[in-house]
Formats: C-alpha cells, sequence, structure tokens
C-alpha cells in the first residue's frame, strides 16, 4: 500500500464488516438502575424495609417511620456516592479533538474519529493529536509530546517505522502514520477503560466498622430466631412478635453508617478550605492510614517548567558577558519552549534578527543561529553537552577539560545542563533532515538549570517522611536524573533503577527490590501500576499522587489516588482527592484531620456498638429468666439522645493526633466488658423491679398513677385482667430503659477522662468538652423525661423521686466496679493472651 494513496472505499466497507473500526468506548459499566437497585435493594436495606411493612400492618406507625428512615437514609447516602462515582468515570477521554484526516482514495479527507479503520493513512500535523496507535510512513521533521502518555514533557523526533501512540500530540513538522490498533485496542482506550472500571476501595477502619456492624447483625438474627421459635411454643401473640422483632432488628447499629458519612462530610468540607477537593468520602480518613507515598516526577512532584540555576562562563569571556550573549540568543529563536522560556526569564536582553537559523529538534539536540550585529556578531549554537561535544574544536584542550569537569559536576547534582559555544565568523546555517552542519565551535560557557519544585513540596515530603510514611518517585525519566531531583526534595541516598531493571526480575527478587528502591526511572504505566499493586499486595497502604494519563493506571491500584488540578482530565476523575493550585500546602492538613476523624469514628463505634452488645444480652438474659421482653421499639428511641447524639459529637471532638489502639482489641477490652458488667447490673435491676412493682400493685395504686396508666394503657383497673401485667412491665421498663441510658452516657467519662480518677483505659484528656457533655446530656435526660409528650413519645412512664434515688445508687456502684474492671484490665486476663 502507498502512503501517499491510503485506502479505498472497498477498503475501508470490508475492515468495517470485520470489525476492524474505531469503535466509541461505552461509559462505565453499571447503569444507574443498577447502583440504585444495589443500594435500595442491599440486606441491610431489606431487613429494616421488611420489619417497616409490618409495623406499619400492625398500626405501627412511629416505629414505622424510624425503621424507614434509617433504612432510606442509608441507601440513599450509598447511591449518591455511587452515582458521583459514575460520572466522574464516564467523564474521563483522553481525546480532545473529535476529527481527523485520512488518505483515501489518493485523497485528503476529514473524518469523525469513529469512522477511522485498521489501516487508515492518518494525517499528523503541529497541533494534531494522535488518536489510535500505528507506525509512522512518513516524516517532514515530526516532533511528538508524548506528555500524557509518559509523563515526561520532553518532545521526541520521530523517524519513518517510529510508534505513534494515540494521546500524544504533534507539536512540530508533519508526516502520515498508519493505523495499526483502533478502538479498544489502541493504547490511549485501555487506559480509559482501565480508568473507567468502578473499584470501590473501603479504608481499614470502614472494613473493622462493617465487621463490628455485621457481627451485631449476627447475633440479632440468631435472637430473633430464638425467641419466634419460644414464641410459638409459649404461645406468643403476634403483635409480641413483631415488637420484638423490631426491637431485635433495632440492636444494629445503623446509625454508625450516617455518622461515618456526616463526619466524611465534615472532613471533606475542612479540607477543601486549605486546598484539596476531596471526590471519594473516604479519602481524609484513608490518608492517616498511608505508609508508603508514591509519586510521579514531572507535573507532579515539580511544575512543567524549569528554573534558570546558574551561569558559568567556559574561557575567559565574563559571566556578565556571556548571561549577556545568552540572553539575546534565546529571545532571538523563531521557536520556543519551556527550556528557552526559563532562560528568557533568567536573563536579560533584547531580540536580534539572526542571518541564519537551525531551529531546535530533539533529535539534533541543539539549535544554531548565525548574527551579524555589532554586539553580537557570529555562530552561536546551544543545546546538550553530548550533542554538541563533536562539534567543539578538539585543539582547545584546557576549555574542553574545564567544560567537561564542570558539565559533570552539576549532572551529578541534578541539574539540567546546556552547553553554549560560538564560532567568529558568520556562517550559512543549513536545513534538513539532517540538522544542518555546523563549524568548529569554543565553549563560552554552560547553563544550569533545575526543575521547579511543586509548593510545600519538600517540607510536605520531609513531614511524611518523619511519621516513618516511606517515599517513592515514578517517573518516566531517567534514574540518575530523577535520583538528583529527589536529593533536592530531600531524599537521603536514595536507591535507584530503571523499568528495564525490573522487567527482567523474577517475581520474588522484583517484590524485594521495589520494597527496598525509592527511584524508578524509565517507567511506562504498567511498570508504575505493577509497583504500586506489588506493594498493595504486601499489605501496604499507598497512596499514588499523579498528573498525567500514565498515572492513571497506578493511581487506580493505590488505596489513595491523588491528583494534581493542573493534570488531565482522566486523572482527575479517577482521584480520590484533588490538590487545587497543585500545592502540597493541603496534605498536612488532610492527615491531621484524617487523625481526627479515625478517632472519632472509632469512639462512636465504641458508644454505638455497646449499645447493641448490652441490649441484645440484656434480652437473652431476662428472656432466659422468664420475664416478659424487656423493651418497646418506642424505648429504642431513646437511644439517639443517650447514644446517637453523643457518638455524633465525639467526632468533633475528637483529637487529631495518633491513638495505639485498634478497632477490634478495643471492642474486646472495652465495649465487651461494658456490655457484659451492664448486662448483669440492669437485669439485676429489672429483676427488682418486677418484684417490686408486684408488691406495690398487691398494696394497691396511688389514683394519680392508676389514672395515668389508664390513660396511656388504655386498660381499666380492676376490670381488665392484664392491667398489673402490663403497669409492671411498663414501670420495669421504663427503669431499665434509664438505667441503660445513663450508663452509655457515664461511659464517655472513661472515652474521655477529664480527672485522673477516671483515667483506667485511656489518660487524662485536656479536652473537657465531652465530661461537659456527658454532664449535660444526663441533667437533660432527667429533666425531659418528666414531660408527658416525651413519656407518651418513647412508651415510658413518669419515674418518682425514690426511684431516681434508687437509680442514682445502682449507677454509683456499677460506675465504681465498672472502673475495677478496667483498671485491673480483667477482660484482657480472661479474653486474650499474654502475647
Amino acid at each position: 500500500m502507498s502512503v501517499l494513496v491510503g485506502l479505498t472505499d472497498q477498503q475501508v466497507k470490508a475492515q468495517q464488516a470485520a470489525g476492524k473500526k474505531n469503535v466509541e468506548l461505552q461509559a462505565s459499566g453499571r447503569t444507574y438502575w443498577d447502583i440504585i437497585h444495589h443500594n435500595l435493594f442491599s440486606f441491610f436495606s431489606l431487613v429494616l424495609f421488611s420489619i417497616c411493612i409490618i409495623l406499619i400492618i400492625l398500626g405501627q406507625w412511629q416505629d414505622a417511620q424510624i425503621t424507614f428512615s434509617v433504612g432510606l437514609v442509608n441507601a440513599l447516602i450509598g447511591t449518591l456516592q455511587e452515582i458521583r462515582a459514575k460520572h466522574q468515570l464516564d467523564k474521563i477521554s483522553i481525546f480532545a479533538l473529535p476529527r481527523v484526516v485520512v488518505l483515501r482514495n489518493q485523497q485528503e479527507q476529514e473524518i469523525a474519529t469513529t469512522e477511522l479503520v485498521e489501516g487508515d493513512v492518518i494525517r499528523l500535523q503541529a497541533g494534531d493529536q494522535a488518536v489510535v496507535d500505528g507506525k509512522l510512513l512518513n516524516s517532514n521533521m515530526l516532533e511528538m509530546d508524548e506528555t500524557l502518555i509518559t509523563g515526561e514533557a520532553d518532545h521526541i523526533h520521530k523517524v519513518v517505522g517510529d510508534e505513534i501512540l494515540s494521546g500524544s500530540f504533534c507539536i512540530s513538522g508533519d508526516g502520515y502514520y498508519r493505523a495499526d490498533k483502533v478502538g479498544e485496542d489502541c493504547f490511549a482506550n485501555q487506559l480509559t477503560v482501565a480508568a473507567r472500571t468502578f473499584e470501590p476501595m473501603q479504608t481499614p477502619l470502614q472494613k473493622q466498622v462493617n465487621y463490628i456492624v455485621r457481627l451485631i447483625m449476627v447475633i440479632a438474627l440468631i435472637m430473633g430466631a430464638i425467641f419466634y421459635i419460644a414464641g410459638f411454643v409459649q404461645g406468643f401473640t403476634l403483635l409480641e412478635n413483631i415488637k420484638a422483632t423490631a426491637v431485635i432488628t433495632g440492636l444494629v447499629p445503623y446509625g454508625l453508617f450516617l455518622t461515618v458519612a456526616v463526619t466524611y462530610a465534615l472532613g471533606s468540607a475542612k479540607i477543601a478550605q486549605q486546598g484539596a477537593l476531596v471526590q471519594q468520602s473516604n479519602a481524609v480518613e484513608s490518608l492517616h492510614h498511608v505508609d508508603v507515598l508514591c509519586m510521579d516526577k514531572t507535573g507532579t512532584l515539580t511544575a512543567n517548567r524549569m528554573l534558570l540555576d546558574v551561569i558559568i562562563p567556559i574561557g575567559p569571556e565574563s559571566q556578565e558577558r556571556v548571561a549577556s550573549l545568552i540572553g539575546r540568543y534565546s529571545r532571538s529563536a523563531s521557536l520556543s519552549n519551556s527550556t528557552n522560556k526559563a532562560i528568557i526569564d533568567g536573563t536579560t536582553g533584547i531580540p536580534l534578527q539572526p542571518t541564519s537559523e537551525i531551529t531546535f529538534s530533539s533529535g539534533r539536540g541543539w539549535s544554531a543561529m548565525a548574527f551579524d550585529q555589532p554586539d553580537m556578531s557570529g555562530t552561536f549554537a546551544m543545546g546538550a553537552v553530548g550533542s554538541l561535544w563533536p562539534f567543539l574544536d578538539s585543539d582547545q584542550d584546557a576549555l574542553i577539560d574545564e567544560l567537561r569537569e564542570t558539565a559533570t559536576g552539576l549532572v551529578k547534582q541534578g541539574y539540567r545542563v546546556l552547553l553554549f559555544a560560538s564560532f567568529d565568523e558568520v556562517t550559512s546555517l543549513g536545513q534538513g533532515e539532517d540538522g544542518g552542519k555546523l563549524p568548529k565551535l569554543t565553549p563560552l560557557g554552560l547553563i544550569s538549570l533545575q526543575n521547579e519544585l511543586r509548593p510545600h513540596a519538600a517540607e510536605t515530603l520531609a513531614e511524611f517522611a518523619d511519621l516513618g510514611i516511606k517515599l517513592k518517585i515514578l517517573s518516566g525519566d531517567n534514574p540518575d536524573t530523577v535520583a538528583a531531583l529527589a536529593k533536592q526534595a530531600g531524599f537521603e541516598n536514595p536507591k535507584a533503577i530503571s523499568g528495564s531493571q525490573l522487567s527482567a526480575m523474577e517475581p520474588d527478587e522484583l517484590a524485594e527490590t521495589i520494597e527496598e528502591t525509592a527511584i524508578f526511572g524509565r517507567m511506562n504505566p504498567e511498570q508504575k501500576q505493577l509497583v504500586v499493586s506489588t506493594l498493595v499486595e504486601k499489605d501496604h497502604y499507598v497512596a499514588m499522587i499523579g498528573d498525567g494519563v500514565n498515572d492513571v493506571l497506578s493511581l487506580k491500584k493505590a488505596n489513595l489516588g491523588i491528583a494534581m488540578q493542573s493534570g488531565s482530565n482522566a486523572t482527575r476523575n479517577v482521584a480520590d482527592m484533588v490538590l487545587l493550585d497543585d500545592s502540597y500546602a493541603a496534605l498536612i492538613p488532610a492527615l491531621t484531620q484524617g487523625k481526627k476523624m479515625v478517632n472519632g469514628i472509632r469512639d462512636a463505634t465504641y458508644l454505638l456498638a455497646a449499645r447493641g452488645l448490652c441490649y441484645a444480652l440484656v434480652i437473652i438474659a431476662v428472656m432466659m429468666i422468664g420475664l416478659t421482653f424487656p423493651f418497646e421499639p418506642s424505648q429504642l428511641g431513646l437511644t439517639a439522645f443517650s447514644v446517637g447524639i453523643p457518638a455524633f459529637l465525639l467526632t468533633l471532638f475528637a483529637p487529631a493526633k495518633d491513638r495505639d489502639e485498634s478497632l477490634l482489641h478495643s471492642v474486646l477490652t472495652f465495649v465487651l466488658p461494658f456490655a457484659v458488667f451492664t448486662m448483669l447490673f440492669a437485669v439485676g435491676f429489672y429483676v427488682y423491679y418486677d418484684f417490686e412493682i408486684t408488691d406495690e400493685i398487691s398494696d394497691g395504686l396511688p389514683d394519680r398513677l392508676v389514672e395515668r396508666f389508664e390513660e396511656t394503657t388504655g386498660l381499666v383497673y380492676g376490670v381488665d385482667a392484664e392491667f398489673e401485667e402490663v403497669v409492671i412491665t411498663f414501670i420495669s421498663q421504663t427503669n431499665l430503659s434509664n438505667f441503660l441510658s445513663l450508663a452509655t452516657m457515664l461511659m464517655i467519662l472513661f472515652l474521655y477522662p477529664p480527672f485522673q480518677f477516671f483515667a483506667v483505659w485511656r489518660p487524662v484528656t485536656p479536652d473537657k468538652r465531652p465530661a461537659l457533655m456527658a454532664i449535660g446530656l444526663i441533667i437533660t435526660y432527667v429533666l425531659v423525661l418528666e414531660l408527658n409528650v416525651i413519656q407518651d413519645r418513647f412508651g415510658i412512664v413518669e419515674t418518682p423521686e425514690w426511684a431516681w434515688g434508687v437509680l442514682a445508687g445502682v449507677l454509683a456502684v456499677w460506675f465504681i466496679g465498672f472502673r475495677f474492671v478496667l483498671k485491673f484490665k480483667l477482660a484482657e486476663k480472661i479474653l486474650l493472651s499474654e502475647d
């Protein structure tokens, strides 16, 4: 096939019929209905909604409302989060141009990218983006920018036979290439497909919280099954069974999911004020768990621009004279790039009109201009030292030795070094694919440039390193160059390796090398992904910071993906967090906020799990004794005040510091002892009131109480036989609920000890707000329960003063006893080994 001919219409139709066409990528796999269905009909939601329906049928509207609200809120939160994620993923696109120019039937024609077929000959000229992969067939000084693919801003000189990767841009010259891979087979589309894959990532804390919730749910299910069997044997009514089921289901701390969601939302809002956009709700908390931080170099660790460091004269000319010549030279170039711009920004001078010019090409590695001006006469060249070395006058040994020694020292320090050289006479410079010819040059000076680090990068990385977090750089640049830059960013003697060296290693050696190495150079996107996935498989919690399409795969594989605001659209959309203004400054506040969130969620979990386990144990114990069921569904609403509000407020009061405590270990050593010890007191309290009230009723009830109970129950004293039994149950349940609610609020004093007396599980906290909150809630609780409207709403009765006195005495004994259990670590001695 001739390069100048392209495909014919018949060949295009044949390729289309064979399925070799550039089909448009579909949106991410899950539809909106899939997301809604998944959350609305999850196991948690189905259990709650089923009970809600039964309660509605039985006329228990208040209980049904509470149950339905909890289920709906949790389903709604999950749905909104996943729909937002789908929306972000569907927006991912690497390609900027919807149309391309191809050769068909020996003529150029513009077509949509979706009309391309395998074998098409595609034109490339300055500003065009390659939309499929292929081989270069014809080139006229073609240079491509593969920044989106490699992450490096170097311009690549392409010759016939070179590979053209989709996603790269033509920056100069022109040419034609053949489409060899189209549709999902081309490189950029493979990255896009991987980027659009939805992979929900849970943090370690989320997994532990879910485990605790599921554990309590299993306990509740087993209890429900046993109760139904017992109810069938003992002849319980359907209403009694349904109410008991609602109570047992209510033991599961669904409110914890709502508390976590609100905590995430508040944390995200705070971090947004610090300069980071949180796209995944758990991103801030996730940062707290990171023990390995990987990052790209160009565009991530460094800005996409160079800074002029110093101009060093070589030979007799002064530094001022050499800098003046370089300033004029750089301003006179007809084509400029980021390197030339850095030189212009760091020097002074005016542009001159050259008599001839060879523009810069990455294939040559240098540019040249001839001037015939009073202050600048002769032929001058600027470029990489190695590229201009063959043109240096070999008779000038002393200058060349000085040049070699100075340049080598600068390169080792991580600087990019250019040579500026001249020839005294004005010559005519040729152009062409060979890049022209130069006369024998005399070195005038070296130009030292350095990459500009992102704002606050060095300070932030130093703080991460001080916290014991391993730092690794994954770059497409030369490993030695990256290592030198890493030293500038604060790395100490980093070990460096190249992607080709990694590819040659066996799996065991590869894993060990990745663990020990800090600098990875000449890495392609798949190799970056390999490094991250290997670290994750070795139980590291990995964060990856990137900006280019070449970082998408590794960001997706990392536990936490962080993108720069100036990064590609694809990178920003897959990231969990975006650093606004490309500044690292938000990372340390985010880490601090993550610690606060983890501590707050843990404390909320302790409260809610303790309440669920304690109520479950009380139900089991009371039923084993043979007394009536100890709770009404509406009475569980009291825990919204005694547990729900404190749990949420503790997420706000939580300290931003590391706590050396595991959530599951704390459940065994704090939550479980609380549940068991409190259950023993609660059951004894319930039994006491069951017998005490029975004796009082046999002696007769005061008229005021009889009137109140008749109003509440709808039964008539002395007429309805079940009146006494209902009264006994109401009073016993009321006092039991009061005891459990107040005991749970007192537990806060052990979580946040205000004084040394309380510091038996945690040290004294300087923040007295949690203790004041607990005292305030206790006082409010006692006062509010005196209101008839509250009593009716939560299915309890008025508590006389003597009953409050008895309750206060029992709570005092309980408090001293629980303090003893914690102080002498009885649970640890019983449940855990010394190891």
